[in-house]
């Protein structure tokens, strides 16, 4: 298959309107939807074709209730390293849609899977991280194709996480995802948007 111009503005176009959402509705997505989602994570690049991601869908209410606990901990934990102004900017920020968003995701990485058979890991075994990574990022810009809003909480406790989950000890924490319609379409960044923090190009520096 050769790819047009086309492809590449539609690709663009997906890049661009990918932001990290933090604003959803509740209104359910549609399981057809998240089939298709699903499917797309199977596209992901993996280290030896490892493919180490497993996905929790949580559900439970008291499940949710805990992540929300934890999140409110950690968050409050990590105003505390900033001064005055800069923890005042950040109390502001809203850096989470747990309350609000539909489909939650606990994404980890096993540690050790038989697939692949230690195929390009021996030397780098954070490559299966990486590869779970690179399974988030091929969700999320599928769930900016389908009109669905993504958010990657970061600000959790993952020892604390993967005990309220009862998650296997050979898993380790890489995401946890909120998944929804966004209340917004917007391709600004809520950082910088915000005054947070503005990007800085890419260098490929010469060696």
């Amino acid at each position: 298959m050769k790819l047009t111009q086309d492809h590449r503005d539609a690709l663009r176009d997906i890049l661009q309107w990918r932001r990290d959402v933090r604003h959803f509705r509740t209104d359910p997505v549609d399981p057809a939807i998240l089939t298709r989602l699903q499917a797309a994570m199977d596209l992901a690049p993996s280290v030896g074709n490892a493919r180490p991601w497993r996905v929790l869908r949580i559900e439970t209410p008291d499940l949710r209730h805990a992540v929300i606990a934890n999140f409110e901990a950690a968050n409050a934990e990590a105003a505390k390293s900033y001064s005055d102004k800069k923890r005042a900017a950040y109390q502001k920020l809203k850096l989470a849609g747990l309350h609000d968003a539909p489909i939650h995701l606990a994404v980890f990485t096993e540690t050790d899977p038989a697939a692949g058979h230690g195929l390009g890991r021996q030397t780098m075994p954070e490559m299966l991280s990486y590869s779970t990574v690179a399974a988030i990022h091929t969700l999320w810009l599928a769930a900016r194709a389908e009109n669905i809003g993504m958010g990657w909480v970061s600000i959790l406790n993952p020892t604390t996480l993967h005990a309220t989950l009862n998650a296997p000890a050979n898993w380790t924490l890489t995401a946890y995802l909120c998944l929804g319609h966004a209340e917004t379409q917007d391709d600004t960044p809520l950082l910088h948007r915000t005054d947070w923090q503005e990007n800085t190009p890419t260098l490929w520096q010469k060696r």
